[in-house]
């Protein structure tokens, strides 16, 4: 028998469920928390054996199961350990694509008691330099690429050792090893050093992706994964009860997952919420090489996928592939998206297409380590233009500039607090102190929240476009773009007014197949939004709009493609 989300909320969260709720203080601030959250990343690691015969991760013609996952990340952790001398506290750099090895390193770093320091595979030498530096990482592990990238910074950044995955032809020479000759260094026998760690022990730095300056290393605590790592769990089971399905947590019958990783290890979505998840829970992982929505069909129809999704876009791009209705799809149960805005339309064409799944929409940041909100089910269904209610152990506010609570409906900077909030920023107690006070981290983006408690997202403080003293959603706009069954993809952007300050522009991807042109498509906003919300030019691609490793369109190579040095028009 179905219930309400909040039935099934309250059935699991109470005393002596397992996902009971209680409350500590922690780092001096009163919390909710999971009161049987693992108390380490350790802890998940040691617990996936049971899953020992289960295929773990499979890239290309390659499959590791749970068991041969586990012996490698024992034999890598002894390499850290008695190779490169890493201890609790110091920190490990992973800089490569999604191979299997990156999460290899990563546990095995965390087995330690290390801090994983997971950097973009998409920066340059530079910029990856500056993570090292800036992390003061003493051991790096890199792919061939990357290593090429780093290469000439490597003396200037005193690491202790160097690993190059999938090397090939590269070159090694102190501090620098290859994966397999590391590996050959360890005994195969080898098991994991007996280190303490504690839930508030730092535990990783993942660096957001900001659009001015340096990137800022968000420091994660124990606490923090392993709390989102259970909320992933909370949100499956909760999604059962709703559907009338006894979870496997509540003596249900189990349900082997199967996830097709579209996103990269090293954002917060794909190593909280996917990597560390599947681990607990004995999921498989199908990893891809590239982005790419036919492989992405080859793989779900090969692997019985059970769950995809990544950012709004990707989904699209898979909903809207000629290939759709060549694939068996049918073994797909959850697509779950954040990351971006999305349109509401896109709830109701995962219905139409994927009738056998629950589509889900979340929000969440790298400072808070993944989820905070999830809207899925008949909620979604019910509010496609919501992200959701807050997780149990998560609390939500929208304020105005002087901090103060705003009514519900009223829009305002949204903020958080819960043991998934990160401590603050690496070696940054400036920005720390601008943006976290008394447990509540200041997201930066603009939203309202409904009597019932489910939040909107509208935009980011800064990125808010403001048309001669009317402010403009670009959220709002890109909706009203979405609705229009020609357009799959669309951003937003701001062209510099000397009259107005900016005016509203917009850049769209249209589906194959279809047709659409700019007058067509500002005549159907027209007839959707405020006039001063339409946009006055649309320029129309048949290629996908330029997005970064997290998924999220890059806004500024937009804006620098449309209107050069931004230039104030006439």
């Amino acid at each position: 028998m179905s219930v309400t989300r909040l039935e099934a909320t309250a059935r699991l969260v109470g005393p002596g469920m397992p996902f009971e709720v209680c409350e500590q203080e922690v780092r001096g601030v009163r919390l909710n928390i999971w009161k049987n959250a693992p108390n380490s990343l350790r802890d998940i690691l040691c617990a996936s054996r049971k899953f020992a015969d289960r295929d773990f991760i499979v890239y290309e013609d390659e499959r590791f199961t749970f068991a041969e996952h586990y012996d490698l990340v024992c034999r890598f952790a002894w390499v850290l350990q008695h190779r490169f001398g890493v201890g609790k506290g110091e920190r490990v750099a992973i800089a490569m694509r999604n191979y299997p090895e990156w999460s290899v390193a990563f546990w095995a770093a965390a087995s330690l008691g290390a801090v994983v320091v997971p950097l973009n595979a998409w920066w340059n030498g530079a910029e990856l330099d500056y993570g090292l530096g800036d992390s003061g990482a003493c051991v790096a592990v890199v792919d061939a690429q990357r290593f090429e990238r780093i290469a000439g910074y490597v003396d200037g950044l005193g690491l202790r050792g160097v690993v190059v995955v999938r090397g090939g032809a590269v070159a090694v020479s102190e501090p620098v090893v290859g994966w397999q000759a590391a590996l050959a260094g360890a005994p195969a026998d080898a098991v994991l050093p007996d280190v303490s760690i504690d839930p508030e022990d730092d535990a990783t730095i993942f660096y957001t992706s900001g659009t001015t300056g340096f990137p800022k290393g968000a420091l994660g605590t124990q606490r923090n994964i392993c709390s989102n790592v259970v909320t992933v769990a909370f949100r499956a089971a909760c999604g059962s009860l709703c559907r009338g399905v006894l979870p496997a947590a509540l003596g249900g019958e189990e349900v082997r997952r199967a996830t097709l990783l579209s996103v990269p290890f090293f954002h917060a979505t794909g190593c909280h919420s996917i990597l560390c998840p599947a681990v607990m829970g004995g999921s498989k992982l199908v990893l891809m090489y590239r982005w790419n929505p036919e492989e992405a069909l080859k793989l779900i129809e090969r692997e019985r996928i059970t769950g995809f999704g990544g950012v709004p876009g990707m989904v699209w791009q898979v909903l809207e592939s000629p290939d759709f209705a060549r694939r068996d799809t049918s073994s797909v149960t959850s697509v779950a998206y954040g990351g971006a805005p999305s349109a509401p339309d896109l709830v109701r064409r995962i219905a139409a297409q994927f009738p056998a799944a629950e589509p889900g929409n979340g929000y969440g940041l790298t400072e808070t380590s993944s989820v905070t909100t999830q809207n899925a089910g008949e909620d979604y269904l019910r509010k496609p233009d919501s992200v959701g209610p807050a997780m149990p152990v998560c609390e939500v506010k929208v304020v105005d500039e002087a901090a103060a609570e705003v009514a519900f409906g009223e829009v305002g900077e949204i903020w958080i607090k819960g043991p998934n909030v990160v401590k603050g920023y690496w070696n940054k107690p400036e920005a720390t102190a601008a943006t976290f006070s008394d447990g509540w981290l200041h997201t930066g983006d603009l939203g309202r929240m409904d009597d019932e408690g489910f939040v909107y997202v509208l935009d980011r403080v800064k990125d808010m476009l403001i048309r001669g003293g009317e402010n403009v959603y670009c959220v709002e706009v890109e909706d009203a773009l979405y609705s229009h069954p020609g357009v799959m993809d669309a951003a937003v952007v701001g062209r510099p007014h000397k009259i107005l300050g900016e005016e509203v522009c917009a850049v769209v991807q249209i589906a194959p197949g279809h047709e659409a042109d700019e007058a067509a498509l500002i005549g159907h906003c027209r007839d959707r939004i405020a006039a001063f919300k339409v946009p006055v030019m649309i320029d129309v691609r048949r290629e996908p709009l330029p997005r970064n490793a997290n998924g999220k369109i890059v806004k500024q190579v937009l804006k620098d493609e449309l209107f050069g040095d931004g230039a104030p028009a006439a």
